[in-house]
């Protein structure tokens, strides 16, 4: 019946031996259609999420998979893959040699301190999505929300403290409590996002004041070296002069020990020597002069020894003089 009708109709021969096999073709074609939009691929960083008529149906890892045509629809969620917003700046080119701009960010960087200074504050957060559900049905715009809420707990932070904190020692602890905000509230949110790092990427004064304030900071660092340099120099003086101080008063009170002492031991050996003195006075009275004697004329030199008259005195002398 279908070659009658192909007979009956005005066409050329050729196309009259085509039209019969027509339908195979059409097969082929559409079974290579089925398959092109039926089987997709999901990357090694990413989680296929299939959605039926806009509903979510279920999550695929990833590798080649298999969804409904024309009923399914398949969107592809990085992840695995770090990810980061800019904050004050943004990247024109990344490699060896960066290029920045500012142009365009100067609203979102530039914030209020706590003692009611400006100060030009650049950071970077670092993100990675942890719940596809979340991210793609909980809110409207996630990463849009998540800059907001950056933004936010950046400024609440920098608000609590002094541009000086800000611009030097407190940099640590502000990038630390900025990440625990943000990630709080992305919590709050069902962001579906996790925080991975949060860097203050510069802190400076804005541009008008930058010059005055660059002046004031290098004073105050110049009165910090004169600080550190008197301290040194304390601690050299100070510590020695009372080193020599305390040697000095220890020496002292080591010679009023030593002359205590010796003054006990010879009261102690007076009173001993009286006592015997007491017990048997001429005796004790003699012993004593010996005792004096012997260790008094050892140390005159030259003795001449006589009686009472003096009569043998020249031979002696002249014995003397021979045996020198």
């Amino acid at each position: 019946m279908a070659n009658s009708i192909i007979d009956m109709l005005d066409l050329p021969p050729e196309w009259k031996k085509i039209l019969p096999n027509l339908w195979k073709y059409l097969v082929i074609i559409a079974m290579i259609v089925f398959f092109w939009i039926s089987f997709f691929q999901v990357g090694p960083e990413e989680v296929g999420v299939i959605t039926r008529f806009g509903k979510y149906v279920r999550e695929v890892e990833p590798g080649l998979n298999f969804k409904m045509p024309l009923v399914e629809s398949i969107v592809r969620v990085p992840v695995e893959r770090q990810q980061k917003e800019e904050f004050g700046f943004r990247t024109l080119s990344a490699g060896v040699q960066s290029k920045f701009t500012k142009s365009g960010t100067t609203d979102e960087s530039l914030m209020l301190t706590g003692d009611l200074n400006l100060a030009d504050v650049e950071w970077v957060v670092q993100y990675r999505v942890d719940d596809p559900y979340s991210f793609l049905f909980k809110v409207r715009d996630p990463v849009g929300s998540l800059r907001d809420i950056s933004e936010a707990a950046m400024r609440k932070i920098v608000g609590n403290r002094t541009v000086n904190e800000v611009l030097t020692v407190g940099r640590t602890e502000v990038a630390t409590q900025v990440f625990e905000e943000i990630q709080e509230v992305s919590n709050e949110y069902s962001l579906g996002i996790k925080i991975e790092q949060v860097v203050l990427q510069d802190v400076n004064p804005p541009d008008p004041v930058k010059d005055a304030f660059n002046a004031v900071n290098q004073a105050q660092q110049e009165k910090e070296t004169l600080i550190n340099q008197a301290k040194s120099e304390y601690n050299k003086v100070i510590p020695k002069a009372s080193g020599q101080a305390e040697e000095t008063i220890q020496k002292a009170e080591g010679y009023a020990t030593q002359r205590v002492n010796n003054a006990m031991g010879e009261a102690t050996r007076f009173s001993a020597l009286y006592n015997e003195y007491v017990k048997a006075p001429e005796v004790t009275k003699r012993r004593i002069y010996l005792e004096t004697m012997n260790s008094a004329i050892p140390k005159l030199g030259h003795k001449i020894i006589t009686d009472e008259k003096g009569n043998n005195v020249l031979p002696l002398l002249q014995m003397q003089l021979k045996g020198q």
